[in-house]
């Protein structure tokens, strides 16, 4: 229904036809902002993304957490630590950084993955540890900063990819991502619904680029593990 002003001008409301024309071109609008972040990511990254076996050599692939299950890698975080493996027995790369969340003493994203790709034949050293992955980007810039990588295939399930791939270019690191599929189920769905605010979080880290969370001193680590490869 239209209001009156005191002069008696009628001001289109919800319920005329100009107000409810007026209230359909805001949410287009809206909607066209939120999911801008979304369509910059596709457009940018989609020729960098691929699979295992179209991903080129690195010195150095990159895993993403994906959460525990009484201490052990989610199914989703297997899958991707399956995918590393998969590049390290193909020799695409000579070292692993697995990153993750170890925010507290009873919750070790990195030493699962750690484990999990040492029990299956990776050599200690070319596993290499960053326990304070708290974010994408937190990954990214302190696998650039404090881990020393300036070239890496990146690995997550396919919805997250492209926001880990700009994110690592925009901290400096040549990257190529493998994006590890999935049933489309449940959990699919969430995870691609997270990535709508995801990317618009991600669209502004790559543009003021902050320093992660826990920054800290130079970590040897990925350094080791090439020189380790270097002798074999």
């Amino acid at each position: 229904m239209a209001r009156r002003t005191r002069r008696g001008r009628r001001i289109p409301g919800l319920g005329s036809r100009r107000g409810q024309r007026r209230w359909y071109q805001a949410v287009v609008l809206l909607t066209c902002l939120g999911l801008a972040p979304s369509g910059w990511l596709w457009l940018d990254e989609s020729d960098r993304v691929g699979t295992v076996a179209s991903a080129p050599a690195a010195p150095v692939a990159v895993v993403f957490g994906a959460g525990l299950f009484d201490g052990e890698p989610s199914p989703y975080l297997a899958h991707r630590l399956d995918a590393a493996l998969a590049l390290y027995q193909q020799h695409k790369v000579q070292a692993i950084l697995v990153t993750g969340d170890n925010s507290s003493a009873g919750y070790d994203e990195p030493d699962a993955m750690r484990h999990y790709l040492i029990q299956r034949g990776v050599p200690e050293v070319r596993v290499v540890g960053d326990y304070a992955g708290f974010d994408t980007w937190d990954s990214c810039a302190r696998a650039r900063q404090v881990f020393g990588v300036d070239r890496a295939v990146l690995i997550s399930q396919s919805f997250h990819v492209r926001r880990a791939l700009a994110l690592c270019e925009a901290a400096g690191i040549d990257s190529y991502a493998v994006g590890v599929d999935e049933p489309q189920d449940v959990t699919w769905y969430y995870g691609g619904l997270r990535e709508i605010p995801g990317a618009g979080k991600a669209l502004l880290n790559a543009w003021w680029r902050p320093d992660p969370q826990f920054l800290g001193p130079h970590e040897a680590g990925v350094g080791r593990a090439l020189a380790d490869a270097a002798a074999h």
